[in-house]
Formats: C-alpha cells, sequence, structure tokens
C-alpha cells in the first residue's frame, strides 16, 4: 500500500508539473501528422545544487531517458575540465547513457576545457553550424553561442535544430543583441527551425517580445523553469519557425527538483509529412 501510494503521489506531481497549452493543441483527429518531441535543459554542468561537490550525470539522464525526447537542447556542459572531471566529456556520456547522437559547441574555454551547449539527437546530425554571439565590449560578459544542425526525420523530412544560452547579466543588452542575430539566422533558413534554450528572460521582457515576432513559442502561459526547487519564473523555451503550418501538441515543464536549478522544458510538434 505505501508503495502504490508513493506512486499515485508522483503521478500527480507530474500531473500538475504539466503545462498543457490548449490553444495551441492540435485537434485528437489530425494523425496523419508527423510529430516530434523536443526538449530544453539547462543541466548546470550536471551538478545537482544540493550536492555542490557532486557531479551526477545518471540524474541527467534519468530524467531524460523518462520524457523520451527526440530532441534535446541542453545548456551549461562541461566537457573535458577541472570542476566535472578531466576525462569527461558530458556531451558524449549524456548521449551514451540515452542512446542518442550528439554535438557540443564550445562557448567558452573554461578549466583546460570548454564549456557551453550540446544537441542531442535520436536521429543523425548534420551540417552543424556555431555562431558567436555578439555583446556590448563594456559589459565584459561571458561568450554566448548558438549551435544548429540538421535533422532527417523518419518521413524524410528535413528540420534544422538549433539550442542556444543567452547572456545572464541583469542588463538585457547583450540579451537583445543576441536574439536579433538569431532571429536573422531563422529567417534565411527555407526548411522548419526549431530553438530551445535558456534565453535569461521572461514571457513580455523585450527578448521574449523580439524573439516572438520571427518564432511560435510553444507556450502562452509557461510554467515557471527557476528555481527548480520552488519555480517562479519561466526563462526556458522551445519555439519554432516555418513556412507550412505546424501545431503544438503538448507542452510540459517536468518536475525534476534533484537534478538540476532548472526544470526541463518538453514539447511535442506536429507537421504534416
Amino acid at each position: 500500500m505505501k508503495h502504490l501510494f508513493i506512486c499515485f503521489i508522483a503521478g500527480t506531481c507530474f500531473l500538475l508539473s504539466s503545462c498543457s497549452e490548449k490553444k495551441h493543441l492540435a485537434k485528437p483527429g489530425d494523425k496523419d501528422q508527423e510529430t516530434i518531441k523536443v526538449m530544453s535543459y539547462n543541466v548546470h554542468h550536471c551538478n545537482p545544487p544540493a550536492k555542490p561537490e557532486v557531479i551526477d550525470l545518471n540524474a541527467i539522464a534519468a530524467v531524460i531517458n523518462a520524457a523520451k525526447p527526440d530532441l534535446v537542447g541542453l545548456q551549461e556542459i562541461d566537457v573535458n575540465t577541472i570542476r566535472s572531471g578531466k576525462e569527461i566529456n558530458q556531451a558524449k556520456e549524456l548521449a551514451a547513457k540515452t542512446n542518442m547522437h550528439y554535438y557540443f559547441a564550445k562557448a567558452i574555454d573554461y578549466q583546460g576545457g570548454g564549456y557551453g551547449v550540446a544537441i542531442l539527437s535520436k536521429y543523425e546530425l548534420s551540417e552543424a553550424q556555431v555562431y558567436p554571439l555578439s555583446s556590448d565590449p563594456s559589459t565584459n560578459a561571458e561568450p554566448r553561442v548558438l549551435v544548429t544542425a540538421k535533422v532527417v526525420l523518419p518521413s524524410g523530412k528535413v528540420i534544422r535544430f538549433a539550442n542556444t544560452h543567452l547572456d545572464a547579466t541583469s542588463n538585457p543588452t547583450n540579451r537583445s543583441l543576441q536574439i536579433k542575430e538569431i532571429n536573422a539566422i531563422a529567417l534565411k533558413e527555407r526548411t522548419p527551425f526549431i530553438i530551445t534554450g535558456d534565453f535569461n528572460a521572461v514571457p513580455g521582457s523585450e527578448v521574449i517580445v523580439a524573439m516572438d515576432e520571427v518564432f511560435t513559442r510553444t507556450c502562452f502561459t509557461c510554467g515557471p523553469t527557476i528555481p527548480a526547487n520552488k519555480p517562479t519564473k519561466c526563462i526556458d523555451f522551445v519555439g519554432y519557425t516555418t513556412k507550412k503550418p505546424m501545431t503544438v501538441q503538448a507542452h510540459q515543464v517536468i518536475s525534476a527538483p534533484e537534478a538540476s536549478d532548472h526544470l526541463p522544458v518538453v514539447a511535442v510538434l506536429g507537421f504534416k509529412p
């Protein structure tokens, strides 16, 4: 009975953490749509907030495996750094633990290795590109990048998947520069362009207003993603831009406060095959 009660509570918590956006949802009869499940996850270099000295790749992998995404945008990834292990490539290790392909994009040199963002994909990745993003030199801000890669879905449809982590300083100047550059890159793409990221900006801010000029976010009223233990605001998003209709069939913020300082966002997108 105790085990059943715990399972019931866990299931209830998951449902409460799922923020479905009914305005976006495709109609149940749209069975001819091909779907793809996308996750955005800031993993805090796989360091659980409650365990300052611990690097726990298994905890992050477990969250990803439970959600069963097709594509994942990871932010705050360490590769061969002192703090996370000189022999550890977190992008490669997480790909192995989730049985996915990967691509790492370094934003900065850090502690003898690299720190940046990564893509995990159920399908092969090709034509990966890394774009350095601008910042005002007077801010002395940490460099940021956008990474994109070509993905061919089982139907043969080609998409471009992107991931980023925008500037975290209190002044929005750098983020505004960076989102404008991302918008320009997306507008040049002829195939569907799906983006994930930690944008360090909330809905209604000038950064997300600018994002909304080009991208359709998968949430209107977005569930909070930080801090993971008691989330109060949303700064992690999934968005897309496409010349053909696309629908959002689901949008969730997953409750996983034990693994990172952010909660992951998962969205299911549908389009004609």
